[in-house]
């Protein structure tokens, strides 16, 4: 049965329901088109099917994402070797679970690999690195736990901002996350060559 799970401090969210199939788990177009019906939302979905949705992030939130996104696809211009996304991208990780990070990158060949129908979708790969942004309304806990389905999904560097806390959680494969207390900047070496965030205007 497909349920939803609502993130947000402003309850009053319009939702169109009209393509959700009553006592039964949205199918992938199914999903694909709840989202198109709903395009001022940020809809995710978990490996076992449950519909997580999320309202559009407050303007100072937003501001940090763009701070972020920012950095990144001026480096991936320089850099030629992947694509930079913004965190409007949804990507479909081999668990099944349809996740949209606040920014990702991927390796050209990997990403050219896909099928053009696949790039215009919720694309079926994991990026090889991800950044989560902590907003008012999630919790540490849950980021987390996000993190680590990324890694056990195929992502190879994953950085956790927590701005309430004054911290960056650098995860990696295979590997207990490095927690960086107030970091002027967060080097993302060796994975991506010569890119180091920089958390002035970030925090």
């Amino acid at each position: 049965m497909t349920s939803l799970l609502i993130k947000s401090e402003q309850m009053s969210l319009p939702i169109d329901l009209s393509s959700l199939t009553p006592m039964s788990k949205m199918s992938d177009r199914q999903f694909y088109d709840f989202c198109q019906t709903n395009p001022d939302l940020r809809i995710e979905r978990s490996a076992n099917g449950e519909i997580i949705i999320m309202p559009p992030a407050f303007a100072d939130t937003g501001n940090r994402n763009g701070r972020i996104f920012g950095q990144l696809f001026v480096w991936a211009e320089a850099d030629a070797t992947g694509e930079a996304f913004d965190s409007s991208s949804g990507f479909t990780l081999p668990n099944g679970a349809t996740r949209s990070p606040d920014a990702a990158w991927i390796l050209s060949d990997r990403w050219n690999a896909l099928s053009l129908e696949q790039q215009a979708s919720f694309a079926p790969i994991a990026p090889d690195f991800v950044v989560e942004l902590r907003s008012s309304s999630d919790t540490v806990v849950s980021l987390k736990e996000k993190m680590e389905e990324y890694m056990a999904n195929g992502v190879r560097l994953g950085l956790l901002i927590d701005r309430k806390n004054g911290q960056v959680h650098v995860y990696r494969p295979n590997r207990l996350p490095e927690i960086l207390d107030n970091p002027e900047s967060v080097s993302c070496e060796p994975e991506m060559p010569m890119f180091t965030l920089k958390m002035a205007k970030i925090w």
